[in-house]
């Protein structure tokens, strides 16, 4: 069994970007390479700025590498409660944003022609109570009348045609989430930077950053000095002490994922039958889908721990058991990868971007990272290019983590975790 994504492992080999002298200084410095900073780096060098972008270990390391490689619709607070914090127009604007990000990852793959399997597979909302239905019938109305989107409700029954699996209510269908590789996106994305200019320089972690009397930064790194006149911080989940203020404001929650070995066509669809992505109602619950080469990926919390070898171990097995409850024809089934990686929420459970201090920030994307990530990417390059209204997330602030001297490290994470579980027993 393999401990590395399989979504890097079945890429494309990365080229080696270590090792290459930095220069002396750059318009945009973007720290981190994940899908925000090369979203970043490449609108922003597509508009003319010299960008330098470093990363401590390699593109796609982390979180952007790390995931259920799913490109989903839909904000993480819902649409009810986003209209009772801000009102329908502003919960419209934040929804839309969201619809809009789907889109432009897909415009980038077909614009610079990244071949990473995009395709609008569909998102499947399945309910794991009954309860759960009856309130996906009372969002399917609110979506359709009050956000013009429109989706399907699929009753137990309709559900046996999307699902080999009686384990769930019935299911709320959105047909333009999408599916990709992350692992062949995330290299193609490097890809277009370098093309469109930005340098990327990989295992060179930014250790230090000071503001400058006359305007810019000095950003301090492990292997050279750069001066710049705008930086933006791309870390989210992986942010160091060398950002404090960001570590204030971001709980880091593991996420742990299982593929199966190869299926076949037959076994996999009957499984899936139209390929949706899977994702149930539970507080604690799980995203599920076909990989390409008809494996199953079996996503979820499993358990409230940080990513490490030993714990994604402990957490492949939790995983198994759980795929196999939902699964049961997959009892006997091989398990091929378990890995883990960090997920960035911020305490209001939505994203957050804008400029602190001078410098540019997007993070916290509570699960929704593939798709805004590339999206408030791009808003960032035209933040920098003055242009502060192309941040969807405007207004927002980013609130910092109501704990007593709570510095990055979510100590109360079990805790938090034991509740939940007990309100997915109860509710």
């Amino acid at each position: 069994m393999k401990q590395i994504p399989y979504w890097l492992d079945t890429a494309p080999a990365l080229p080696d970007r270590s090792g290459k002298e930095l220069p002396d200084e750059a318009d945009v410095v973007v720290i981190g390479g994940g899908l925000t900073g090369l979203s970043t780096a490449y609108h922003a060098a597509r508009k003319g700025a010299r960008v330098v972008l470093v990363e401590k270990d390699k593109v796609g390391s982390g979180a952007s590498g790390r995931n259920g490689s799913m490109c989903t619709q839909g904000l993480t607070i819902g649409v009810g409660e986003a209209r009772k914090r801000y009102g329908q127009e502003r919960a419209r604007e934040l929804y839309d944003s969201f619809r809009e990000a789907v889109d432009v990852v897909e415009e980038l793959t077909h614009t610079e022609k990244i071949d990473c399997d995009f395709n609008r597979a569909g998102r499947l909302g399945v309910a794991y109570k009954p309860q759960h239905f009856e309130s996906m019938k009372a969002t399917q109305r609110d979506l359709a009348d009050n956000f013009d989107h429109e989706t399907h409700l699929l009753t137990r029954g309709d559900l046996k045609s999307e699902l080999g699996s009686d384990y769930y209510h019935g299911a709320l269908l959105d047909p333009l989430s999408a599916a990709l590789h992350v692992g062949k996106y995330v290299h193609g994305l490097a890809e277009a930077a370098e093309r469109a200019g930005a340098a990327i320089h990989e295992r060179n972690a930014a250790t230090g950053l000071t503001r400058l009397p006359g305007g810019g930064f000095l950003v301090e790194t492990l292997h050279g000095t750069i001066r710049a006149q705008q930086v933006m911080a791309a870390t989210d989940a992986y942010t160091d002490k060398a950002l404090p203020w960001f570590r204030k404001r971001l709980i880091n929650v593991g996420s742990f994922i299982i593929v199966t070995e190869p299926l076949g066509e037959a076994r996999a669809k009957a499984l899936i039958p139209n390929g949706r992505l899977v994702v149930d109602s539970k507080n604690i619950g799980h995203y599920v889908r076909l990989t390409p080469d008809n494996r199953l990926a079996f996503g979820g919390r499993a358990r409230f721990a940080p990513s490490d070898p030993a714990s994604d171990v402990k957490s492949g097995d939790i995983l198994k058991r759980e795929m196999t409850e939902i699964f049961p024809q997959l009892a006997g089934v091989r398990v091929d990868y378990v890995w883990g990686g960090m997920v960035g929420f911020s305490w209001d459970r939505l994203p957050h971007a804008g400029e602190e201090n001078g410098l540019y920030y997007s993070m916290g994307y509570c699960g929704h990272g593939v798709q805004m990530a590339t999206y408030m990417g791009r808003a960032v390059a035209e933040m920098m290019d003055g242009k502060p209204e192309a941040n969807p997330l405007r207004g927002l602030g980013f609130p910092k983590v109501p704990v007593p001297f709570y510095n990055g490290t979510p100590w109360f994470l079990p805790f938090g975790g034991a509740y939940y579980k007990v309100k997915d027993r109860l509710r």
